[in-house]
């Protein structure tokens, strides 16, 4: 068993393997930190950007530098939910079926371009996600402690894609964009590789899976005050209320808000969260969790747009010192 850390450590090695991802993953900082917070809060990331902008590198540089298994299932149209969760083989030598693991069973899975499979294998894959298990023909097998998804899609192709419902998004804890680096940072991109001469990239290990499950727990000693926590809630009540919307944020996603929250200030070397944590993990976390209106699929606007008219009109609490 591990000893428990202690917010400071926790907060230390959750730098440690920031800098050993960005050794690779270059001028991605605010992104690979809420990332990063999204595993620390024990939760699933959904990475929704176009192809290119290294959302399958910075899935596989975490995996090693957190120590983690690392799986990558490519979702195609033709992808069955046994070829996620593994199947029963008949064994010849042993006259008996034996379970055949699927790559399910790993401490971080990539679901690369999860929007290219049917429903049938999303639903496959967002049960394991919420039950940490899964069950093949009447026989449940848990899942590894910690697991986690970073799933990719592309939103600007739609041809040949099975888009997740609200619902299902509404299961991943956060969604995040890469976005396109500036010219000095892609620059760094093509020296680094061209310095590494090979397009592999190994990364030192920093932690495992059980100092993942610690830095978890350290997580949950963040104190969370009254004020910030009605912060949270009056946050999501107000994308409800908003004319664009049409279906706002539901009380899992001010639960969001708060624990993505407390782990960014943890990340920050904090044992309590101020409002410009949840500020900082606003978009991230309610984007995906609002729907608007469907007459206004003409006009420019988005839910990014929603919500900074939402942060800039709820008034937050007075920046908290600590007790």
């Amino acid at each position: 068993m591990t000893a428990p850390l202690s917010v400071r450590d926790a907060s230390r090695r959750a730098g440690d393997v920031l800098v050993e991802v960005e050794r690779v993953v270059v001028g991605k900082h605010d992104q690979l930190e809420i990332v990063l917070a999204g595993l620390l809060a024990k939760g699933h990331v959904l990475l929704e950007d176009v192809p290119g902008l290294g959302k399958t590198l910075a899935a596989r540089c975490l995996a090693q530098a957190l120590g983690l298994d690392f799986a990558r299932a490519q979702f195609t149209p033709d992808l069955l939910p046994a070829d996620l969760t593994g199947s029963f083989i008949y064994d010849q030598r042993s006259g008996d079926f034996e379970f055949r693991r699927g790559p399910v069973f790993a401490g971080l899975l990539l679901a690369d371009e999860i929007n290219r499979t049917p429903p049938k294998t999303q639903a496959a894959l967002l049960e394991a996600m919420q039950e940490r298990q899964v069950t093949v023909e009447g026989r449940t097998f848990a899942l590894p402690e910690p697991f986690h998804v970073l799933a990719t899609a592309n939103p600007i192709e739609h041809e040949g894609t099975y888009p997740l419902p609200e619902a299902q998004l509404d299961r991943f804890l956060l969604r995040v964009s890469f976005g396109y680096p500036s010219a000095d940072e892609e620059y760094a991109v093509l020296t680094g590789r061209l310095d590494r001469r090979r397009e592999e990239v190994a990364l030192d290990q920093v932690t495992d899976a059980a100092g993942l499950v610690a830095m978890q727990e350290a997580v949950e000693g963040v104190d969370v005050d009254e004020s910030v926590g009605r912060y949270c809630v009056a946050l999501a009540k107000a994308t409800r209320a908003h004319p664009q919307v049409l279906t706002g944020a539901s009380p899992r996603g001010s639960l969001a808000l708060v624990l993505v929250a407390r782990a960014l200030a943890v990340l920050r070397g904090r044992d309590y969260v101020v409002p410009e944590d949840v500020k900082a993990v606003a978009v991230p976390v309610l984007s995906h969790r609002i729907t608007l209106r469907p007459e206004l699929w003409m006009s420019d606007a988005s839910t990014d747009q929603v919500l900074a008219t939402v942060l800039s009109t709820v008034a937050a609490p007075a920046t908290l010192e600590p007790v």
